[in-house]
């Protein structure tokens, strides 16, 4: 019996997973300086209760592996940015972007709104707005493709 329709099949309905699963913004990111242009940390943005959330899972930056957040100055004062809720209950609107009152830096220990979402070009960018009144920047992360 010939088996090559049903390995092809399978093929297919993997490639098709893999490429579904990669259309999503919870995953791990890369955070880019647009400055420097060199990877600064991954952040792990994940869904709960409907909303998204993210934290800092790794700093990428030599010498800043053990930062702690010593610009706070409320209860966040000198705790370690590796593990800190850094997007904090954006809500997915009907264009695929998600709006939130909370996404935090740690460098600077300031809190803008936000919007975020996949760049419809390339799904492995992620398009990260912060605002702060009319005033914003806007980041592009890259999804962590290898482990």
């Amino acid at each position: 019996m010939n088996n090559t329709p049903k390995l092809l099949l399978l093929f297919c309905l993997l490639c098709m997973y893999n490429t579904a699963s990669s259309q999503t913004v919870f995953d791990q990111w890369k955070t880019i300086d647009d400055r420097t242009g060199k990877p600064k940390g991954v952040i792990n943005i994940y869904e709960k209760d409907g909303l998204m959330y993210g934290y800092v899972e790794k700093i990428l930056e030599p010498g800043k592996e053990n930062s702690l957040c010593t610009k706070c100055d409320d209860e966040l004062k000198d705790t370690p940015v590796v593990g800190m809720e850094i997007i904090t209950g954006a809500k997915k609107n009907d264009d695929d972007e998600w709006k939130g009152q909370r996404l935090f830096d740690p460098e600077q220990a300031m809190t803008f709104r936000c919007k975020i979402w996949l760049n419809p070009d390339n799904p492995n960018e992620l398009k990260v707005r912060g605002y702060l009144a009319f005033i914003y920047r806007t980041q592009t992360w890259l999804r962590v493709l290898e482990n």
